[in-house]
Order: C-alpha cells, then structure tokens, then sequence
C-alpha cells in the first residue's frame, strides 16, 4: 500500500512532526480548525500528534466510511504510544509500526492483528487485489478469528456466485500479485489454497 501521510500538530510540537514526517516520508500540516477538512481528501494517512480527544472531535463531521476515510493514528508529543483509532487494516497500523521504531508502543486493537490472524484487507493487499463486496469482510475476519478460511484462486472466464459471508477479491490490472499459496498460508488454510 502507497501511504501518503500527513503529519498534523500545532506549532509547539513542531519538532517531533518533523521527527515523524522525515521518518515516515510524510508531510508536516500546522493544525487549524477544519484542517481534516482539507487534508482528508489528499492523505490516505493522518498522523494527529496531540490528544486523541480533539482528533476524533475534529474527523467527526468528515467521516464517511472505513474504505474511503484516511487512516488516523494518534501520537503524544513524547512519541510515547502510537494508537491507531481509524483505518487499522487500511494504513493505520503499518503506520503505528513504524512510528514504534522511533520508540513509540504501538496500541493495536484490530481483532486480527492482535490474534495474529490474516485479515481479508491484508490478503488482498498481498495478492495485489481489490475487496468488490466489502460488507463481506465483516464476517469473513471474524470467521478467521475461529477457523481456518479456504483461499480459492478462480480463473475466468466463469460466472461466481457468492453468499454476503464471502469476500470475493479481484487482481488489479497493475498490482504485483504474490501466489496465494505464499500469503501468509500457514494463517489462512494451513498452507492449502485451491484453485478451481
């Protein structure tokens, strides 16, 4: 995934933007009333270095939903947490990550990740794909929390018909694609991906 980032703070945390910005090839944005307004069609990535409390207060009004919002991930100025509140399996923890080599403890609480589980959205990511029927992933991450969920690699042309409970990913025209049977396979099937 190609994160643009933008690093919002007010003046007097300055130098740790810049800190972030320079670590995260990100750009530092001064913080002023309405500014998610301006910076959330333009970053896919948000970097808030102040309280998670005005963050949220100030994205309120420009959400939207979880694919088309940027990622928000909420630091201190001491780049003592990195807490990603938005946009988890869209950016927001692979940005709380890398702020933790800064010394930052990343907070994730993304169901998946904490149960070091494949995500939909991370498969598909790795696959070089697109999610078509989004709602899916809703019970499809859950089900990967219990079970294990078979990846089917289907060559067209064919005609599939799915249940809501079934993510159904497509290859995008440019996307460099792994082979299924090397995304994280021994989280998704134990290794077993069938292709029909």
């Amino acid at each position: 995934m190609d994160l643009k980032i933008a690093v919002v703070t007010f003046e007097r945390n300055r130098d740790t933007a810049e800190k972030l910005a320079r670590h995260l090839n990100g750009k530092v944005v001064l913080y002023e009333k309405c500014i998610f307004k301006d910076i959330f069609s333009e970053f896919n990535v948000v970097v808030a270095v102040f309280a998670a409390g005005i963050a949220i207060r100030e994205i309120a009004p420009y959400l939207g939903s979880k694919w088309e919002d940027p990622a928000l991930v909420v630091t201190d100025s001491g780049l003592n947490f990195a807490i990603p509140v938005l946009g988890g399996h869209h950016g927001g923890n692979e940005t709380a990550r890398r702020i933790a080599e800064l010394g930052a403890i990343p907070v994730i609480t993304t169901a998946t990740e904490v149960h070091q589980k494949p995500s939909v959205e991370g498969i598909a990511e790795k696959a070089g794909c697109e999610v078509r029927n989004r709602k899916s992933t809703i019970a499809v991450n859950c089900a990967l929390l219990d079970q294990e969920v078979e990846v089917l690699e289907v060559k067209g042309p064919k005609i599939i018909i799915v249940d809501e409970d079934v993510s159904v990913l497509v290859r995008k025209k440019d996307g460099t694609q792994v082979p299924l049977d090397e995304i994280d396979g021994k989280k998704v099937n134990a290794g077993k991906t069938a292709k029909k």
